[in-house]
């Protein structure tokens, strides 16, 4: 997706979501302001935010969320990252959990209706690292369902994650609020 296109995707995923899905406090100030003012959101060197892609991995029974132990945060989260060039935004997302963790048959959560509408945007704080002389900034976390099959074996990206592992899917309260709130609403766990 060139700069241009990446411009018209977001601004339209972002009008959308707050039409369709956000609750009324989601506003999404930074990141619409950010817009506004012609910020490159597509590089990670651009502050105070930039845009990321994570994806929230569920077993078929959606009781199981697939998660990394992350190297960089020291805690488990979802398997995610900068966004990289993709054709839609969720493959973005896919890509990311494919190499973070190995997972293999990930499909795009039925939810989605086979297009590129986020289920959460999560606009959050992330610390710095000194090593790329990179301040603390925000993630503007594009959040997309997966389900995939948890019984195949996994192959973490040991470079980027300490592990990747099935855990209880109540585990997404802790790190993923909005996420688990809309799960819970979707399908009770």
């Amino acid at each position: 997706m060139s700069p241009e296109a990446f411009d018209i995707a977001l601004a339209d995923l972002v009008a959308r979501y707050r039409a369709e899905i956000a609750a009324p406090a989601e506003h999404l100030a930074l990141l619409r302001w950010q817009m506004a003012q012609g910020h490159r959101l597509d590089r990670r060197s651009t502050f105070p935010g930039h845009v990321t892609t994570s994806a929230i991995i569920l077993s078929p029974d959606h009781r199981r969320t697939l998660l990394i132990d992350h190297v960089t945060i020291g805690r488990w989260l979802q398997p995610g990252g900068h966004y990289e060039p993709a054709s839609h935004f969720h493959r973005s997302a896919m890509r990311e959990a494919i190499e973070e963790t190995g997972i293999s048959g990930l499909t795009l959560h039925p939810w989605h209706q086979g297009g590129d509408l986020p289920f959460v945007i999560d606009s959050h704080d992330v610390p710095g690292k000194p090593a790329r002389h990179e301040p603390a900034h925000i993630h503007h976390d594009l959040q997309y369902l997966f389900l995939a099959d948890p019984a195949p074996a996994l192959v973490p990206q040991l470079e980027e994650v300490h592990a990747a592992a099935w855990h209880d899917a109540a585990m997404l309260a802790g790190f993923a609020p909005k996420a688990a709130s809309r799960l819970r609403n979707l399908v009770p766990f």
